[in-house]
């Protein structure tokens, strides 16, 4: 059959549909590529030439064996295809022409033993019959040896009379029966030689003999003899192969008639050989005869595991008995010392199966888990059942396909975050930290936050968290006094498909921790609020200066410094020479900052004292007394400075921001009030028993919310 020649609709057979086609991939697993498949249609086409001779070689049944794959879901299925033989090859001799010594003493029904042909076709198509040419003389017979050849003897009719003729030339035909048959044509020449009355007789027609393929070349395999009861030279008898062209990996002694082995013998090559002798005595008389020679097989051949359709991964979610692999086991050797069983070494979740003879199949056998084991090390061993048994060993490394089956798992199971208040805005406060045992996308892991016990648009201005480190960020400084605490639920999810996600809720504790001072004055250790523990009196000390520390619960704790100046006196007028003091000692930066802050306080008071001077001007020339009256000298303010009381307890209805000072500079920093005064009450007038700071502001730099208490 030309190459592309349909042999048979093979996805039909196998009940595949035109449309799945495409994705079973239905393909041919072979050594040798005698066949594919069409993708389009699944037809079995024929891929190379077919040579039944050079395959099969006389075997009466040429099959080819071999495995059609299909994928998603992956199958094997076995396929034999048998080829038939056609009549491509002629009978032909070994030799085109052949001489015979016939002496005229034969007497009628001699026979002689012509040379044969061999035709590599079987059935009707190898040899079928000789035909000699039309002699008066000489007729012919077909013989069959016990391989099932033909061979032609040619036999003697009436006597020969070497006087009359001593010459004669026959051709013989060999032919088959084929469509159209085939032959080839040998020429025999006879030649009539003086009386020799008798021919050699070998002392068996038949010789046969059995031997070890093992056997050693050089062996002797058997002695031939042959007798002839002429005398002198018509007795001396020689030996040889009666087709001299065959090779043949035997020698044979021309004298003795001795054989021996030339070569080593191999059983999986040829497993047996019929040889032609011929004994010729000095008058050339001939005698035939025939040695059957059977190689017995040994156990010489290790079996071989050949591994096909490997995939590249195996996904750990394959169910049991998922096909992996295609093994074909090859053992040359025939009976018992072919028959291979295969087995796999160790405990691994595989096991082979049987699919046909010396085929099998590499099936899962258990679960797959590619956290746990990434990848199978298998040794495949097959072992055939000769004595001794000879085995081989065929190994593979079998990769595992990660799927996201596992979900991220924080490395704490809470957290509680504590924060020291004031914090600077974009400050990390914490951190929280998954792993996800997969691989790829599907061990990657990312950070959100998914809910909080505040409301959402406040909790956009509060925290954010880094969706590749899992660091959360403080938005905006936070007041222990506003927000003591609040929770987040974090997630952390994977990128696989369906993703897997894990939450987590950190408690967030807003706190400063700072120690207890030596002083009557006290400091709230997790408030950070200085209050005043003792009354204060006249022979207690104006000016206290307190170093405070703040130290967090990490571990190592960490832990920070300030320095926090504290000034009592009774009014404005004894605190500004201790202010301009410690003012003398700061840096330029803070003096050119305190300069501004006079000057605009300078502005600020002309600006006022012209817009009194207006005011006054227009009351003065107004009709109305009462008006101007607030203007002339009177009790027209409280003798005291008047304090609400509806505030809670550790806050003071007046709050100020002062600087404390960093790396030995000390700075203050005075902010406006948080509450509104009622109409009438006089920040800037008091009694001697307390006085306030007045509201001005000397530094921009950082400052910590701190509250006085009035004497």
């Amino acid at each position: 059959m030309a190459k592309g020649s349909v042999v048979g609709n093979l996805a039909k057979d196998l009940g595949f549909s035109v449309q799945e086609l495409p994705t079973r991939k239905l393909r041919v697993s072979s050594e040798k590529p005698y066949f594919s498949v069409s993708a389009e249609s699944g037809e079995l086409l024929v891929s190379s030439r077919l040579d039944r001779e050079q395959i099969c070689g006389k075997r009466p049944a040429c099959v080819l064996e071999f495995e059609a794959v299909a994928e998603d879901p992956l199958n094997f299925y076995h396929v034999s295809v048998e080829i038939e033989d056609v009549n491509d090859h002629s009978p032909k001799f070994t030799q085109t022409s052949f001489e015979l010594q016939i002496s005229e003493s034969t007497k009628p029904g001699a026979r002689f033993i012509l040379g044969s042909a061999h035709d590599a076709d079987i059935g009707t198509n190898a040899l079928q019959n000789y035909e000699l040419s039309p002699n008066d003389h000489f007729s012919l017979t077909n013989k069959e040896k016990a391989d099932g050849s033909k061979y032609p003897e040619m036999i003697l009719k009436i006597p020969l009379d070497r006087e009359k003729q001593s010459f004669y030339h026959l051709a013989l035909t060999a032919f088959d029966f084929g469509d159209p048959p085939l032959s080839s044509t040998a020429q025999i020449q006879v030649l009539v030689t003086d009386a020799n009355d008798n021919s050699p007789v070998f002392s068996q027609d038949i010789y046969r003999v059995s031997l070890p393929e093992s056997l050693c070349p050089g062996s002797t395999v058997l002695r031939v003899t042959a007798t002839d009861q002429d005398e002198g030279v018509n007795a001396e008898i020689t030996f040889s192969f009666s087709e001299t062209g065959q090779v043949s990996p035997f020698d044979l002694n021309s004298n003795t008639g001795e054989i021996t082995t030339l070569n080593t013998l191999d059983f999986e090559e040829l497993k047996e050989y019929s040889i032609v002798l011929e004994a010729r005595d000095g008058g050339g008389m001939i005698a035939q005869c025939t040695v059957e020679i059977e190689i017995l097989d040994e156990n010489d051949n290790i079996p071989q595991v050949i591994i096909q359709s490997l995939p590249d991964l195996i996904m750990e979610d394959t169910e049991l008995g998922t096909h992996i692999a295609l093994l074909k086991i090859r053992d040359k050797d025939s009976g018992h010392n072919g028959e291979v069983t295969c087995k796999l070494e160790g405990e691994v979740p595989f096991k082979i199966l049987t699919s046909s003879r010396n085929t099998y199949k590499l099936v899962t056998d258990g679960v797959l888990d590619r956290e746990e084991n990434s990848e199978y090390n298998i040794t495949i061993t097959a072992t055939d059942r000769g004595n001794p048994p000879l085995s081989s060993s065929s190994s593979v490394t079998l990769h595992i396909g990660d799927v996201n089956d596992n979900a991220p798992v924080f490395h704490q199971a809470s957290y509680m975050v504590h924060v020291a208040e004031n914090n600077p805005p974009g400050v990390s406060i914490a951190q929280v930290s998954a792993w996800d045992p997969d691989s790829g996308p599907n061990g990657q892991v990312s950070y959100s936050i998914v809910a909080s016990d505040l409301e959402p648009r406040a909790l956009l201005s509060y925290v954010s968290v880094s969706p590749q480190s899992g660091v959360v960020f403080a938005q905006r400084a936070f007041d222990h006094e506003q927000l003591r605490a609040f929770e987040l639920t974090l997630q952390a999810r994977d990128q696989g498909s369906p993703a897997l996600s894990a939450n987590v809720i950190p408690h967030i504790l807003f706190l400063a921790l700072f120690p207890q001072t030596s002083t009557s004055l006290s400091l709230g250790l997790r408030t950070g609020e200085v209050r005043t523990a003792l009354a204060l009196g006249d022979k207690d000390a104006a000016r206290h200066r307190l170093l405070v520390a703040v130290r967090d619960g990490g571990q190592p704790p960490l832990s920070a410094t300030a320095t926090l100046h504290l000034v009592f006196a009774d009014s404005l007028q004894e605190v500004l020479p201790d202010l301009r003091e410690d003012l003398v000692s700061s840096d330029p930066q803070a003096e050119l900052q305190f300069y501004l802050v006079v000057a605009l306080a300078l502005i600020s008071v002309l600006f006022l004292l012209a817009v009194i001077l207006a005011i006054a001007l227009r009351l003065r020339h107004s009709s109305s007394p009462t008006t101007w009256g607030c203007f002339q000298h009177g009790p027209c303010s409280k003798s005291g400075p008047v304090v609400p009381s509806n505030y809670s307890e550790g806050t003071l209805p007046y709050s100020y921001n002062l600087c404390v000072a960093q790396t030995g500079i000390t700075e203050f920093n005075f902010l406006k009030g948080t509450e509104q005064f009622s109409s009438g009450q006089d920040i800037l007038c008091g009694d001697s028993s307390g006085a306030l700071f007045p509201l001005c502001n000397f530094s921009e730099s950082t400052s910590h919310p701190v509250s006085f208490l009035q004497e």
